[in-house]
Protein backbone atom coordinates (compact mmCIF):
# COMPACT_ATOMS: atom_id res chain seq x y z
CA UNK A 1 0.00 0.00 0.00
CA UNK A 2 1.25 3.32 -0.60
CA UNK A 3 2.42 5.45 1.90
CA UNK A 4 0.82 8.33 3.50
CA UNK A 5 2.14 11.48 4.86
CA UNK A 6 1.39 13.18 8.13
CA UNK A 7 2.95 16.87 9.16
CA UNK A 8 3.37 17.13 12.76
CA UNK A 9 5.40 20.15 14.74
CA UNK A 10 8.70 18.82 16.62
CA UNK A 11 10.61 21.36 18.78
CA UNK A 12 8.93 23.99 17.30
CA UNK A 13 8.99 23.54 13.47
CA UNK A 14 6.91 21.76 10.76
CA UNK A 15 8.06 17.97 9.68
CA UNK A 16 6.93 15.53 7.69
CA UNK A 17 6.68 11.45 8.26
CA UNK A 18 5.87 8.85 6.06
CA UNK A 19 3.84 6.13 7.66
CA UNK A 20 2.68 2.69 6.19
CA UNK A 21 -0.34 3.34 4.36
CA UNK A 22 -2.67 0.54 6.30
CA UNK A 23 -2.27 3.33 9.39
CA UNK A 24 -5.25 5.28 9.64
CA UNK A 25 -4.91 8.59 11.04
CA UNK A 26 -7.17 7.50 14.25
CA UNK A 27 -4.61 4.72 14.67
CA UNK A 28 -1.78 7.58 14.40
CA UNK A 29 -3.16 9.70 17.24
CA UNK A 30 -3.92 6.82 19.35
CA UNK A 31 -0.48 5.35 19.16
CA UNK A 32 0.86 8.94 19.38
CA UNK A 33 -1.05 9.26 22.76
CA UNK A 34 -0.16 6.20 24.18
CA UNK A 35 3.66 6.71 23.97
CA UNK A 36 3.09 9.71 24.93
CA UNK A 37 1.36 8.45 28.15
CA UNK A 38 3.92 5.64 28.42
CA UNK A 39 6.80 8.21 28.43
CA UNK A 40 5.25 10.56 31.50
CA UNK A 41 4.61 7.16 33.85
CA UNK A 42 8.33 6.03 32.90
CA UNK A 43 9.68 9.07 33.58
CA UNK A 44 7.78 9.96 36.88
CA UNK A 45 8.63 6.07 38.01
CA UNK A 46 12.17 6.73 37.62
CA UNK A 47 11.73 10.44 39.59
CA UNK A 48 10.27 8.37 42.62
CA UNK A 49 12.27 5.70 42.03
CA UNK A 50 15.48 8.48 42.10
CA UNK A 51 14.27 10.21 44.80
CA UNK A 52 12.98 7.75 47.63
CA UNK A 53 15.60 6.76 50.24
CA UNK A 54 17.00 3.55 49.85
CA UNK A 55 16.42 1.64 53.11
CA UNK A 56 19.41 -0.67 53.91
CA UNK A 57 18.19 -4.44 55.05
CA UNK A 58 20.65 -6.07 57.61
CA UNK A 59 20.09 -9.69 58.36
CA UNK A 60 20.30 -10.71 62.03
CA UNK A 61 21.94 -13.77 63.34
CA UNK A 62 21.01 -16.14 66.25
CA UNK A 63 22.58 -15.08 69.40
CA UNK A 64 20.87 -17.37 72.41
CA UNK A 65 18.50 -19.91 71.73
CA UNK A 66 15.80 -19.52 74.14
CA UNK A 67 11.85 -19.71 74.45
CA UNK A 68 11.25 -16.56 76.35
CA UNK A 69 7.52 -15.58 76.47
CA UNK A 70 8.05 -11.80 75.76
CA UNK A 71 11.78 -11.25 76.07
CA UNK A 72 12.09 -7.88 76.82
CA UNK A 73 14.35 -4.94 78.76
CA UNK A 74 17.22 -5.88 76.52
CA UNK A 75 20.58 -3.59 77.96
CA UNK A 76 24.53 -3.73 78.31
CA UNK A 77 25.97 -3.50 81.57
CA UNK A 78 29.18 -0.72 80.83
CA UNK A 79 30.60 -2.64 84.03
CA UNK A 80 30.28 -6.44 83.90
CA UNK A 81 30.41 -6.42 79.77
CA UNK A 82 27.38 -8.75 79.23
CA UNK A 83 24.00 -8.20 77.97
CA UNK A 84 20.77 -8.13 80.65
CA UNK A 85 17.40 -9.38 79.69
CA UNK A 86 14.14 -10.22 81.00
CA UNK A 87 11.35 -12.88 80.14
CA UNK A 88 8.15 -11.16 81.63
CA UNK A 89 5.90 -14.27 81.95
CA UNK A 90 8.48 -16.47 82.85
CA UNK A 91 9.97 -14.39 85.81
CA UNK A 92 13.26 -14.64 85.17
CA UNK A 93 16.55 -12.28 84.58
CA UNK A 94 18.88 -13.36 82.31
CA UNK A 95 22.47 -11.94 81.70
CA UNK A 96 24.01 -13.03 78.57
CA UNK A 97 27.75 -13.55 78.29
CA UNK A 98 28.96 -12.95 74.79
CA UNK A 99 32.51 -14.52 74.91
CA UNK A 100 30.90 -18.15 76.67
CA UNK A 101 27.02 -17.49 74.61
CA UNK A 102 25.38 -19.01 77.88
CA UNK A 103 23.14 -17.20 80.08
CA UNK A 104 22.88 -17.03 84.26
CA UNK A 105 19.60 -16.06 85.41
CA UNK A 106 17.32 -15.65 88.34
CA UNK A 107 14.17 -15.82 89.05
CA UNK A 108 11.66 -14.13 90.84
CA UNK A 109 8.14 -14.92 92.56
CA UNK A 110 6.09 -11.96 90.19
CA UNK A 111 6.87 -10.90 86.48
CA UNK A 112 9.61 -8.89 85.70
CA UNK A 113 10.12 -6.36 83.05
CA UNK A 114 12.83 -4.59 82.66
CA UNK A 115 16.55 -4.21 84.20
CA UNK A 116 19.02 -1.37 84.22
CA UNK A 117 22.93 -1.58 85.58
CA UNK A 118 23.70 0.12 89.05
CA UNK A 119 27.25 -1.03 90.01
CA UNK A 120 29.43 -3.91 88.70
CA UNK A 121 27.84 -6.37 91.16
CA UNK A 122 23.93 -4.76 91.24
CA UNK A 123 21.14 -4.11 88.97
CA UNK A 124 17.98 -2.16 89.39
CA UNK A 125 14.74 -4.68 88.18
CA UNK A 126 10.84 -3.67 88.07
CA UNK A 127 9.04 -5.88 89.55
CA UNK A 128 5.01 -6.25 88.49
CA UNK A 129 4.39 -3.65 91.55
CA UNK A 130 7.59 -2.92 92.90
CA UNK A 131 11.08 -1.34 92.12
CA UNK A 132 14.03 -3.53 93.95
CA UNK A 133 17.75 -3.74 93.80
CA UNK A 134 19.36 -7.36 93.25
CA UNK A 135 22.33 -8.30 94.28
CA UNK A 136 24.20 -11.01 91.43
CA UNK A 137 26.06 -12.31 93.76
CA UNK A 138 23.74 -14.34 95.78
CA UNK A 139 20.53 -12.95 94.54
CA UNK A 140 19.34 -11.37 97.31
CA UNK A 141 17.00 -8.24 96.50
CA UNK A 142 16.14 -4.70 98.28
CA UNK A 143 13.29 -2.65 97.76
CA UNK A 144 13.41 0.84 96.51
CA UNK A 145 10.03 1.61 96.28
CA UNK A 146 6.46 0.11 95.24
CA UNK A 147 4.83 1.25 92.12
CA UNK A 148 0.97 1.46 91.82
CA UNK A 149 -0.96 -1.14 90.62
CA UNK A 150 -4.05 -0.29 91.25
CA UNK A 151 -5.46 -2.96 92.87
CA UNK A 152 -3.78 -5.47 90.71
CA UNK A 153 -4.87 -4.30 87.55
CA UNK A 154 -1.63 -3.07 86.46
CA UNK A 155 1.84 -4.04 85.98
CA UNK A 156 4.90 -2.53 85.49
CA UNK A 157 6.57 -2.60 81.64
CA UNK A 158 9.43 -0.99 79.71
CA UNK A 159 11.60 1.51 81.89
CA UNK A 160 15.11 2.97 81.21
CA UNK A 161 17.60 5.49 83.05
CA UNK A 162 18.15 9.12 82.18
CA UNK A 163 20.90 11.04 82.44
CA UNK A 164 20.72 12.08 85.97
CA UNK A 165 20.27 8.67 86.55
CA UNK A 166 17.25 8.51 87.69
CA UNK A 167 14.78 5.20 86.45
CA UNK A 168 11.79 6.55 84.06
CA UNK A 169 9.45 3.14 84.22
CA UNK A 170 5.96 2.94 82.53
CA UNK A 171 2.65 0.64 83.28
CA UNK A 172 -0.03 -0.54 81.16
CA UNK A 173 -3.35 -2.77 82.37
CA UNK A 174 -4.15 -6.26 82.42
CA UNK A 175 -4.81 -6.80 79.02
CA UNK A 176 -4.09 -3.27 77.81
CA UNK A 177 -7.10 -1.36 78.12
CA UNK A 178 -7.15 2.36 77.10
CA UNK A 179 -5.07 4.73 78.91
CA UNK A 180 -4.81 2.73 82.04
CA UNK A 181 -0.82 3.04 82.48
CA UNK A 182 1.28 5.91 83.89
CA UNK A 183 5.00 6.79 83.33
CA UNK A 184 6.92 7.42 86.30
CA UNK A 185 10.56 8.23 87.58
CA UNK A 186 11.89 6.71 90.93
CA UNK A 187 14.39 8.08 92.83
CA UNK A 188 17.58 6.28 94.06
CA UNK A 189 16.33 7.92 97.21
CA UNK A 190 13.03 5.59 96.23
CA UNK A 191 11.08 8.89 95.15
CA UNK A 192 8.49 7.98 92.61
CA UNK A 193 7.00 11.07 90.72
CA UNK A 194 4.60 10.62 88.31
CA UNK A 195 5.61 12.24 84.67
CA UNK A 196 2.76 11.25 82.31
CA UNK A 197 -0.92 9.62 82.86
CA UNK A 198 -3.23 8.05 80.44
CA UNK A 199 -0.95 5.68 78.92
CA UNK A 200 -1.72 2.74 77.17
CA UNK A 201 1.21 0.53 76.54
CA UNK A 202 4.01 2.29 78.21
CA UNK A 203 7.09 1.36 76.29
CA UNK A 204 10.32 2.05 74.76
CA UNK A 205 12.36 5.04 76.20
CA UNK A 206 15.49 7.13 74.86
CA UNK A 207 17.65 10.52 75.54
CA UNK A 208 19.45 12.68 72.76
CA UNK A 209 23.12 12.91 73.33
CA UNK A 210 22.69 16.64 74.00
CA UNK A 211 20.37 15.83 76.90
CA UNK A 212 17.53 18.14 75.28
CA UNK A 213 15.21 15.57 73.85
CA UNK A 214 13.38 12.14 74.94
CA UNK A 215 11.62 9.86 72.86
CA UNK A 216 8.62 7.63 74.36
CA UNK A 217 6.61 4.88 72.36
CA UNK A 218 3.42 4.17 73.94
CA UNK A 219 2.74 1.06 71.69
CA UNK A 220 -1.20 1.69 70.75
CA UNK A 221 -0.39 5.16 69.12
CA UNK A 222 2.21 4.02 66.29
CA UNK A 223 4.07 6.72 67.00
CA UNK A 224 7.57 7.79 68.56
CA UNK A 225 6.82 11.00 70.53
CA UNK A 226 9.58 13.62 70.93
CA UNK A 227 9.57 15.40 74.52
CA UNK A 228 11.79 18.31 75.60
CA UNK A 229 13.85 17.29 78.54
CA UNK A 230 15.66 19.18 81.41
CA UNK A 231 18.41 17.70 82.76
CA UNK A 232 18.40 19.70 85.68
CA UNK A 233 15.17 18.57 86.99
CA UNK A 234 13.76 15.83 84.69
CA UNK A 235 10.73 18.10 83.58
CA UNK A 236 9.74 17.13 80.38
CA UNK A 237 7.39 19.00 77.36
CA UNK A 238 5.58 17.50 74.58
CA UNK A 239 7.81 18.70 71.60
CA UNK A 240 5.59 16.54 68.70
CA UNK A 241 5.61 13.38 66.72
CA UNK A 242 9.14 11.97 65.86
CA UNK A 243 8.22 9.34 64.03
CA UNK A 244 5.17 7.60 62.53
CA UNK A 245 5.71 3.91 61.71
CA UNK A 246 5.01 2.58 58.44
CA UNK A 247 1.98 1.15 57.71
CA UNK A 248 2.11 -2.71 58.21
CA UNK A 249 5.40 -2.72 59.87
CA UNK A 250 4.04 -3.81 63.42
CA UNK A 251 4.13 -1.23 66.24
CA UNK A 252 7.10 0.39 68.48
CA UNK A 253 8.33 -1.79 71.46
CA UNK A 254 11.11 -0.98 72.69
CA UNK A 255 13.74 1.57 71.58
CA UNK A 256 17.60 2.46 71.60
CA UNK A 257 19.52 5.15 70.42
CA UNK A 258 23.21 5.44 68.60
CA UNK A 259 25.63 7.91 68.52
CA UNK A 260 24.11 9.89 65.62
CA UNK A 261 21.09 10.49 67.43
CA UNK A 262 18.81 7.71 65.38
CA UNK A 263 16.69 5.74 66.61
CA UNK A 264 16.37 1.70 66.30
CA UNK A 265 12.92 0.39 67.45
CA UNK A 266 11.74 -3.15 68.04
CA UNK A 267 8.53 -3.43 66.40
CA UNK A 268 5.93 -5.75 67.52
CA UNK A 269 4.37 -7.40 64.77
CA UNK A 270 6.97 -5.92 62.20
CA UNK A 271 9.65 -8.66 62.02
CA UNK A 272 12.33 -6.57 63.03
CA UNK A 273 14.18 -3.55 64.15
CA UNK A 274 13.33 -0.34 62.38
CA UNK A 275 16.31 2.88 61.93
CA UNK A 276 14.54 5.72 61.82
CA UNK A 277 16.04 9.40 61.66
CA UNK A 278 13.90 11.47 64.44
CA UNK A 279 14.52 14.27 62.81
CA UNK A 280 12.77 14.07 59.52
CA UNK A 281 11.05 10.73 60.40
CA UNK A 282 13.00 9.00 57.58
CA UNK A 283 13.27 5.36 57.58
CA UNK A 284 16.75 4.72 57.12
CA UNK A 285 17.21 0.98 57.73
CA UNK A 286 15.60 -2.65 58.81
CA UNK A 287 17.09 -5.21 60.96
CA UNK A 288 15.38 -8.33 59.38
CA UNK A 289 14.40 -11.24 62.47
CA UNK A 290 13.19 -14.41 62.06
CA UNK A 291 10.30 -13.83 64.37
CA UNK A 292 7.33 -11.77 63.99
CA UNK A 293 6.78 -9.85 67.44
CA UNK A 294 10.06 -8.22 68.25
CA UNK A 295 10.32 -6.54 72.02
CA UNK A 296 13.49 -4.51 72.46
CA UNK A 297 16.88 -3.93 71.15
CA UNK A 298 20.13 -2.67 72.84
CA UNK A 299 23.86 -1.54 71.47
CA UNK A 300 26.59 -3.83 73.02
CA UNK A 301 29.85 -5.51 72.48
CA UNK A 302 33.63 -4.22 73.30
CA UNK A 303 33.24 -1.64 70.74
CA UNK A 304 29.19 -0.87 71.35
CA UNK A 305 29.18 -1.57 67.33
CA UNK A 306 26.47 -4.91 68.17
CA UNK A 307 23.21 -4.64 67.99
CA UNK A 308 21.06 -7.18 70.30
CA UNK A 309 17.58 -8.09 69.94
CA UNK A 310 15.54 -9.72 72.54
CA UNK A 311 11.44 -11.54 70.75
CA UNK A 312 8.23 -13.33 72.32
CA UNK A 313 6.52 -16.34 71.81
CA UNK A 314 3.54 -14.63 73.46
CA UNK A 315 0.92 -13.80 70.70
CA UNK A 316 2.03 -16.43 68.03
CA UNK A 317 -0.35 -18.94 66.74
CA UNK A 318 0.94 -22.82 66.83
CA UNK A 319 1.27 -22.44 62.92
CA UNK A 320 3.65 -19.13 63.64
CA UNK A 321 5.70 -20.99 66.05
CA UNK A 322 6.29 -23.79 63.84
CA UNK A 323 7.15 -21.12 60.99
CA UNK A 324 9.11 -19.02 63.08
CA UNK A 325 10.98 -21.75 65.89
CA UNK A 326 13.33 -19.63 67.04
CA UNK A 327 10.67 -17.00 68.43
CA UNK A 328 11.88 -16.12 72.35
CA UNK A 329 15.01 -16.12 71.38
CA UNK A 330 18.00 -13.54 71.69
CA UNK A 331 19.24 -12.16 68.32
CA UNK A 332 22.16 -9.62 66.79
CA UNK A 333 23.83 -7.70 63.98
CA UNK A 334 26.36 -5.15 63.02
CA UNK A 335 24.71 -2.24 61.65
CA UNK A 336 27.82 -0.05 61.15
CA UNK A 337 27.00 1.94 63.83
CA UNK A 338 27.63 2.53 67.31
CA UNK A 339 25.61 2.48 70.43
CA UNK A 340 26.21 4.66 73.25
CA UNK A 341 27.02 3.62 76.93
CA UNK A 342 23.54 3.07 79.13
CA UNK A 343 23.37 5.20 81.51
CA UNK A 344 22.92 3.45 85.23
CA UNK A 345 20.79 4.14 88.45
CA UNK A 346 21.70 6.78 91.12
CA UNK A 347 24.76 7.77 88.39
Amino acid sequence: SEAKQVNIIRQGKPVTLNLPGDLDMESFYTMKHCLINAFILLSISIMTTSCSPKVEMIPAELAYQAEATTGEGSIWHPERHTLFWVDIEGQTLYEYHPDTKECSSWKFDRMVSTVVPETDSTVIIALQDEIVRVNLHDGHTTSIAPIPDENGKVRCNDGKCDPAGHLWVGTMGFGAPKGAGTLYTVSPAGTVTTKLKKVTISNGIVWSSNKKFMYYNDTPTGKIARYRYDADNGDILFDGIAVTLPGGTGVPDGMAIDSDDHLWVAQWGGYGVYCYNPYTGELLAKVEVPAPNVASCAFGGKKMDTLYITTARAGLSEEQLREYPLSGSVFCCKPGVKGIRANCFGE
